[in-house]
């Protein structure tokens, strides 16, 4: 099946919140306090990725044939990954590294000087070591919500 990746929209908010959710509820929820889950997942509502794609932050869909969403990535302000999720069926052929470099090549062209963080996810750590980035400390726990902060410098 062809994946192509496109900007995404504001008609996209719905379908990329559908699938965070779910992915967050499955893998990145069941470390975390219950009160932080509520507070996490409501930030991925629709209403909140309409928001986010309005505002100061940039998306990246994988997209099928048919439109559906399978994968995306976000990026605010240019130099934070916010998102960065792919539907199960998708996982292990590189569609991650694919909206990655996507999301990457627009901040760097929009100003980015060369120097990214994300708050990864325990279980995802290993995915950002393998697009370069590295622990900033160690696991961070705050408000019940437990993340690795981590930083990737490109050289210029």
């Amino acid at each position: 099946m062809s994946i192509h990746l496109r900007k995404a929209t504001s008609s996209d908010a719905a379908a990329i919140s559908q699938l965070i959710l779910s992915l967050t509820e499955k893998y990145v929820c069941p470390s975390f306090a219950e009160s932080a889950r509520h507070i996490l997942l409501t930030s991925m509502s629709a209403e909140n990725v309409g928001a986010y794609l309005s505002g100061n932050y940039f998306y990246i869909v994988a997209a099928t044939a048919d439109e559906d969403i399978v994968g995306v990535a976000g990026i605010r302000d240019y130099s934070h990954l916010y998102h960065l999720f792919v539907d199960d069926s998708y996982q292990g052929q590189g569609l991650s590294r694919r909206l990655w470099e996507a999301v990457k090549a627009e901040a760097l062209t929009n100003g980015n000087p060369g120097r990214f963080t994300v708050n990864s996810a325990v279980n995802a750590e290993h995915v950002y070591e393998h697009f370069g980035f590295q622990r900033i400390d160690g696991i961070r726990q705050q408000n019940g919500i437990i993340d690795v902060p981590m930083v990737l410098e490109i050289a210029s």
